[in-house]
C-alpha cells in the first residue's frame, strides 16, 4: 500500500528516552505503517528522567496514539499511568503507553519479547538451566521476573548497586519460591548470560562484568539486548570464547510488534518490521 502524505489527519507515535539517536523503532514501525496504508508517524525524543511526566502529558495533549518508553524511563513511568493493564503489573515496568479517552495504560510487551527471542535467536533451553542475569532496571527487572517464571534452575542478578539486585532477589523469592536466586556471580557454568544493561551503547563501553570475578568460557549462550552497535564489546568477547550470541533486534522486534497492535488494534506486519530493522540495523535489504 501506499502511505499516505502527513497531513492534519496523521496520527502519531513516539519513542521517549536517554540517550536515544542509536533507536531503529522508528525505521521499523513506520515501515509497518506504510504496509499497511496507515496515515500514522512514529518518531523518537531524547526525554530527560525528570521531564518524563511533562513528556507523557505533553504527548496526551497533542494527540498521539501512543509511545514506547526506553532506557531509564521503564520504572519510573510505572507510577505515571492512569492504568496499568495486567503484563505492566506482573512485570511491574512500563515500555508501551496507550492514549485513550479514560487516561493512560502502561504496557509491558518486554517480557514475552525476550523469551521469544531467546528461543528464536538462540535456540536456548531456559527450564531447569542456569542464568547469569547482568544489570537490574526496568528491562532487568522484567528480564529476571520472566526469567523466574520460566522456572530457571538459578538466577544470578548482577548489578552495580547491589541492593536493587537483592530487591529483585526478594520479590523472586515471593513469587517463584522455587527458584534459586543469588546477587553475585556463578562459580560454576551457566547455560545463557543476559545483559540488561546500557553498558555497549557507547564506542567506549567495556564489558557489563568483572572479568576477574566470571569468566565467559563459563557461559554456552550470550545475549545482549543492545541491539547498535550491532556487535557489542560483550557478543565480539563471548564469540571470541566459544559463545553462540546475539543481540536485541529480536526482542526490540517482538516487544514494538505488540505495541503496534496494542495503538492500531491491527496485526503487526512482523516481516515487514524485521526487514526495515535489518536494513536500518545491519545495511541489508533482504535477510
Amino acid at each position: 500500500m501506499v502511505q499516505p502524505a502527513i497531513n492534519a489527519a496523521t496520527r502519531l507515535c513516539a519513542v521517549f528516552g536517554s540517550p536515544i539517536k542509536h533507536s531503529a523503532s522508528p525505521a521499523m514501525h513506520n515501515a509497518a505503517f506504510a504496509a499497511l496504508g496507515l496515515n500514522w508517524r512514529y518518531v523518537a525524543c531524547e526525554v530527560e528522567p525528570k521531564l518524563l511526566p511533562e513528556a507523557i502529558e505533553g504527548a496526551r495533549i497533542l494527540g498521539f496514539a501512543g509511545l514506547n518508553l526506553t532506557v531509564p524511563h521503564k520504572l519510573l513511568a510505572v507510577d505515571m499511568m492512569d492504568q496499568l493493564d495486567a503484563s505492566a503489573k506482573k512485570w511491574a515496568a512500563v515500555n508501551t503507553v496507550q492514549f485513550t479517552s479514560h487516561g493512560t495504560i502502561g504496557y509491558n510487551t518486554d517480557a514475552e519479547a525476550i523469551i521469544t527471542s531467546l528461543r528464536e535467536d538462540l535456540k536456548v533451553s531456559l527450564a531447569g538451566n542456569k542464568v547469569l542475569l547482568l544489570g537490574a532496571g526496568g528491562a532487568g527487572r522484567t528480564a529476571a521476573l520472566k526469567l523466574a517464571s520460566e522456572k530457571v534452575a538459578e538466577l544470578y542478578l548482577v548489578n552495580r548497586t547491589q541492593s536493587k539486585a537483592a530487591e529483585i532477589a526478594a520479590e523472586i523469592h515471593r513469587q517463584f519460591p522455587g527458584v534459586k536466586v543469588s546477587t553475585d556471580y556463578p562459580k560454576a557454568e551457566v547455560n545463557l548470560v543476559l545483559n540488561a544493561t546500557s553498558l555497549g551503547l557507547k564506542p567506549e563501553d567495556g564489558l557489563p562484568m568483572d572479568q576477574q570475578r566470571f569468566n565467559l568460557k563459563q557461559a554456552r549462550h550470550v545475549y545482549d539486548m543492545i541491539y547498535r552497535p550491532a556487535e557489542t564489546p560483550l557478543l565480539k568477547a563471548a564469540r571470541a570464547a566459544g559463545c553462540k550470541a546475539e543481540n536485541g533486534l529480536g526482542m526490540l522486534l517482538h516487544q514494538g510488534a505488540k505495541a503496534f497492535e496494542i495503538w492500531t488494534g491491527q496485526t503487526a506486519p512482523l516481516d515487514v518490521m524485521r526487514r526495515a530493522l535489518m536494513e536500518n540495523v545491519y545495511g541489508i535489504a533482504n535477510p
